[in-house]
């Protein structure tokens, strides 16, 4: 099975990593990290990722992995990518995003009328793009061909769901365990209606001061 994961410019580390971590053990997978180079891609936070295929020589990938950014309105105008993703999509299984990994979907024009979900910064942002969002479905979201995750380590949720989904819920078990993802945050702080308004106007500052573009 080949499974694609797309690398653009200010992509986010863990929501490239954490689903690569899961995917990776799936029987017989072939990973490719595609990008429109084999030129190193910088993430948000600096790290900087190596393709390993392009779009012009990946194979046609059974799942394709679409990880958010900090500055999500980045990768909406790339059409090299979203031409890839056009051509994929139609004969790819899954087509999985994570955090606002959706949008580059929804610039593709795939998402119109989709239930999804995203970070819950990136939610008005995504509706405006024709998607449904899907709130109290959770951190993973699922309407086949798509399946989406919340913001950044929801993609980790999301990979282990997929597995149970596609190797049964057994397989799902035994990956979770070999991380040992028994997540336990010291706050109950993850969703804004946990925050409460205080912190998620400071929250808002913080993604506010990540999607501005780097000093020169």
């Amino acid at each position: 099975m080949n499974l694609a994961f797309v690398l653009y410019d200010d992509f986010a580390v863990l929501d490239l990593a954490g689903p690569t971590e899961v995917l990776a053990r799936w029987p017989g997978a072939r990973l490719d990290f595609v990008a429109r180079s084999r030129e190193p891609v910088r993430a948000d936070s600096g790290i900087a990722a190596l393709p390993t295929a392009t779009f012009d020589d990946a194979p046609a990938p059974d799942v394709v992995v679409v990880p958010g950014s900090a500055r999500p309105l980045g990768p909406l105008g790339d059409e090299a990518l979203l031409g890839w993703v056009r051509a994929v999509a139609p004969t790819a299984t899954w087509l999985a995003s994570v955090c606002t990994g959706a949008g580059i979907y929804a610039a593709a024009g795939l998402l119109a009328g989709r239930r999804v979900t995203t970070h819950w910064a990136f939610r008005e942002g995504l509706a405006s793009m024709g998607a449904d969002i899907e709130v109290a479905g959770g951190r993973v979201v699922f309407d086949p061909p798509f399946v989406s995750s919340a913001g950044v380590s929801a993609g980790i949720d999301m990979a282990l769901a997929l597995t149970a989904r596609v190797h049964g819920d057994e397989a799902g078990r035994v990956a979770q365990l070999a991380l040992e993802y028994d997540p336990q945050p010291p706050f109950d702080a993850g969703t804004p209606e946990k925050a409460g308004p205080e912190v998620t106007r400071a929250a808002f500052r913080q993604l506010a001061e990540a999607a501005a573009p780097p000093a020169a």
